[in-house]
């Protein structure tokens, strides 16, 4: 596969950092869901939705469709500012909530709906190849996720990129989790998605590459089983994009806050410009087997940041603050270059605080006893 992917939008925007280097643009898309706001159930509703925003000028390369019908997604433009992303972020959200509210529903970024959905598949041929294939994991798939895109120069910087953020990814999963309830309990999970996410055959953390010959080799041969439908069908934890000359992390939650979701994006540009660094001062990635990197997901999942995770460095249990702390210490360099490093080491002690979306969610049940109420809180939270 070439380098030659989509890049006009991803070559309009640069930027310098405080050490005078380029700075890495960096896109979000957030997956949210379209729910009753009387109810709080999930509504079937985004081909409506759709219909609605491709009304509007300003919004029509912004939303797309998804698996399902109760799921919306949005995409920022690249950005080289934070700040700028974060705007963009609530933009989306309060554009997603008006175009939902001219039909009657609203947007929840809800990375599991707390209630109980039968899900609706899209009407599409791929979506429909998918429930053919992949039987009732196609159909309980409905899980929303956030994706943050970071600019890199070659396909080689990438997949050194992705061979060197692979440890540290379970922490993001961790700061996102906002998925404790699925079908109407609670799953003692505080990213129940990342585990449904698992489900697909090309899902989670792979072993280290080399170089993109092997990567390109690796998704050839998968394709090539017939179990996939091409590569777009890959979804590792971390992928060369198929559209853009990015690097494409998938390990988190769609994040309850929006502020939540420009700090994972920072983080993530942190990690890919750490992990480049690395790569161009001659340093090997950590050799973790995926069998450990599964282990530190599993638990990132399991705790959110109530609990323990995995330390990067040496895979043995720290309390979730250390181990945030650890990650903020990793890619000091490159936030400090970038002006990142105070707001990103603010908003992590803030997260650690207040809580992530999980948290927010069981501190609602646990007050009201009421799911629909835990919605409708989220419902406000995602449009803040």
């Amino acid at each position: 596969m070439s380098y030659h992917r989509e890049n006009a939008r991803w070559s309009t925007l640069q930027g310098h950092g405080r050490a005078g280097n380029r700075v890495r643009t960096v896109g979000v898309e957030e997956e949210l869901l379209l729910v009753d706001p009387e109810t709080g159930e999930p509504r079937a509703m985004s081909a409506a939705v759709l219909a609605r925003a491709a009304q509007d000028d300003a919004d029509q390369d912004v939303f797309e469709k998804e698996l399902h019908e109760q799921m919306l997604e949005f995409a920022t433009h690249p950005q080289s500012s934070m700040e700028s992303l974060r705007a963009e972020i609530v933009r989306c959200r309060k554009e997603a909530a008006r175009h939902a509210g001219e039909i009657g529903c609203t947007v929840a970024a809800l990375a599991t709906s707390p209630l109980p959905v039968s899900p609706a598949i899209g009407v599409n041929r791929r979506y429909q190849w998918m429930a053919d294939q992949y039987g009732i994991a196609t159909r309980e798939q409905l899980v929303l996720g956030c994706h943050v895109h970071v600019s890199v120069e070659s396909d080689e910087e990438g997949v050194a990129v992705i061979d060197r953020v692979r440890p540290w990814l379970q922490v993001l999963t961790a700061l996102s989790a906002n998925s404790p309830f699925w079908q109407g309990k609670d799953t003692g999970y505080s990213s129940y998605r990342s585990r449904v996410w698992l489900r697909w055959p090309s899902a989670g953390p792979t072993e280290i590459f080399g170089s993109a010959e092997r990567y390109h080799r690796l998704i050839a041969d998968m394709v090539a089983t017939g179990a996939l439908l091409d590569d777009g069908m890959i979804y590792f934890d971390a992928r060369l994009s198929q559209r853009y000359p990015t690097v494409e992390i998938r390990v988190s939650d769609v994040c309850l806050h929006s502020g939540t979701a420009a700090l994972v994006a920072t983080l993530v540009r942190g990690l890919v410009e750490t992990a480049a660094r690395e790569w161009r001062a001659g340093r090997e990635p950590l050799g973790h087997s995926v069998s450990l990197l599964r282990l530190a997901d599993w638990l990132a999942a399991r705790s959110g940041l109530s609990g323990e995770l995995l330390n990067p460095a040496t895979m043995r249990r720290l309390p979730a603050e250390a181990v945030v702390r650890a990650l903020l210490d990793h890619v000091e360099e490159a936030l400090a270059d970038t002006g990142d490093l105070e707001r990103a080491r603010a908003a992590c002690e803030e997260l650690l605080r207040d809580g992530n979306g999980a948290q927010v969610q069981r501190a609602v049940m646990e007050r009201t006893g009421n799911l629909r109420d835990v919605v409708t809180e989220c419902v406000r939270h995602t449009q803040a």
